[in-house]
């Protein structure tokens, strides 16, 4: 069949029904696949339902790219949830930190001044003690008979200075008025020998023989006055009865002063931390037997870290709190900063005054204090770990602005206790990211999330 001679369907015009083929047409159903160009039933309908499926399958996809797009656009357009901060306008203390344990300005070490065995050790290790209380006895048989000795020689030497005050000057008075009397006759015999001896009654012999007698009795005088003079006070006998009596109380008072030794006491009050000595034990001098910590004014010893020596200065205040005790907290002043620095470890030796020590407070308890070093009022205040190069000279963080992470340079003043004080780029209430460890661009999007407060500085 060409294709001129197609039968056609009849229109609407033509009378018949529309959509209803007609016998009259003379065409069989098998001639819809004909040579004349018609397309066969069965092809049509395959070709329409891969049509179908490849709008149905364009569809789906739209509508999954439409669902993936309402869940992810937002956060491809907005940007990633970033954990932010506000800072706020606080009064901000920066302190240093250490650690050390708590010492008396000194402590007592506690031994004999002789050699000898102990008798007796009347006190225990960690005993509080009294001034004068007796902590160790040592045997003093020989310094008590060393004392008796020493009384004995005092005791001898009064009585030769008695005995010159009561004999010896009354009979050097004595001998002294008869050498003056056997003068007197002397030279006046001397006197009439001479007269007769001019009258030529007597001769030469008897002269000389009155002369001699006049010497002798003068001699006699003399002697007599010198021995007066000794025993009199400022005299040198008497001097040296004297001495004898100052040497025998010295000696007595060295035997007494041993025979104290003999008894160790407490040379002031506080406690006994430790104690190396037992009944029976041979001690000697120069040998710490037991060690005393005075009570009253305790100190704070502490290793701070050299880095922190510039901002140190004797008067700071601090606040401690023993570990045992750490809810209670006590004030204390920094007193003194070692000249010197250990090398090994980096640090500087500190000791803070205590006043007021609480009664808690024992020898060698290990302590924590807080230095305060400086302090601003109504400061701006960052957390330091929000601060990118922090430690250089062109600190920033990223300011949170209209949903965009802003670098913004900032002005570092004070720091301590994870804080940072804003001397200038930020205000309060601005939002900042919390962390310097997110990974963001200058003016990528972002949205924050559970932003915080600052929290102030370390304010005891």
């Amino acid at each position: 069949m060409n294709r001129s001679a197609r039968v056609q369907r009849p229109g609407p015009s033509d009378g018949a029904t529309q959509g209803t083929p007609s016998p009259s047409d003379g065409r069989s159903p098998s001639e819809d696949g004909g040579a004349g160009g018609g397309i066969p039933t069965n092809a049509r309908t395959g070709t329409s339902q891969k049509a179908k499926g490849r709008r149905r399958g364009a569809a789906i996809a739209f509508v999954v790219l439409v669902g993936l797009g309402v869940m992810v656009g937002p956060r491809v357009l907005q940007g990633p949830e970033v954990p932010v901060v506000e800072t706020v306008q606080r009064d901000f203390v920066k302190t240093v930190v250490a650690s050390g344990h708590v010492e008396t300005p000194h402590r007592v070490s506690v031994g004999a001044q002789m050699t000898g065995t102990v008798r007796r050790v009347p006190v225990a290790e960690g005993q509080a003690v009294e001034p004068g209380q007796v902590l160790i006895e040592l045997e003093d048989a020989e310094w008590r008979a060393a004392v008796a000795q020493a009384e004995l020689g005092v005791q001898q030497a009064e009585a030769r200075l008695r005995q010159m005050r009561e004999v010896q000057v009354p009979v050097a008075e004595q001998a002294l008025r008869q050498a003056e009397i056997t003068f007197d006759k002397a030279r006046a015999q001397a006197r009439r020998i001479a007269d007769l001896y001019e009258k030529n009654f007597v001769g030469q012999a008897a002269l000389d023989e009155a002369d001699k007698a006049a010497a002798l009795a003068f001699a006699q005088l003399q002697a007599s006055q010198k021995q007066h003079s000794t025993v009199l006070p400022g005299g040198s006998d008497r001097a040296i009865a004297i001495n004898a009596l100052a040497q025998a109380r010295a000696g007595e008072q060295i035997a007494r002063a041993r025979l104290r030794y003999a008894t160790v006491a407490a040379p002031v009050a506080g406690t006994l931390i430790a104690r190396n000595v037992e009944p029976g034990d041979v001690v000697q001098p120069g040998k710490t037997l037991m060690l005393l910590s005075p009570a009253g004014r305790a100190e704070l010893v502490v290793q701070i870290d050299e880095r922190n020596l510039r901002m140190l200065h004797p008067g700071q205040p601090a606040w401690a709190s023993a570990d045992a005790y750490p809810d209670l907290r006590f004030p204390a002043t920094l007193a003194y900063i070692n000249p010197g620095v250990d090398a090994q470890r980096g640090s500087v030796e500190v000791k803070l005054a205590v006043a007021d020590p609480p009664t808690y407070l024992r020898q060698d308890m290990t302590v924590s204090v807080d230095i305060q070093v400086a302090g601003r009022q109504d400061s701006i205040l960052v957390p330091t770990a929000a601060v990118h190069q922090a430690a250089s000279e062109a600190p920033w963080v990223f300011k949170v602005v209209s949903g965009r992470a802003v670098r913004q340079p900032l002005r570092l003043g004070l720091n301590g206790a994870g804080m940072s004080e804003v001397l200038d780029g930020l205000r309060p209430g601005d939002i900042v990211v919390a962390s310097a460890e997110v990974d963001l661009a200058d003016g990528s999007r972002m949205r924050p999330l559970a932003a915080g407060t600052a929290k102030s500085g370390n304010v005891p």
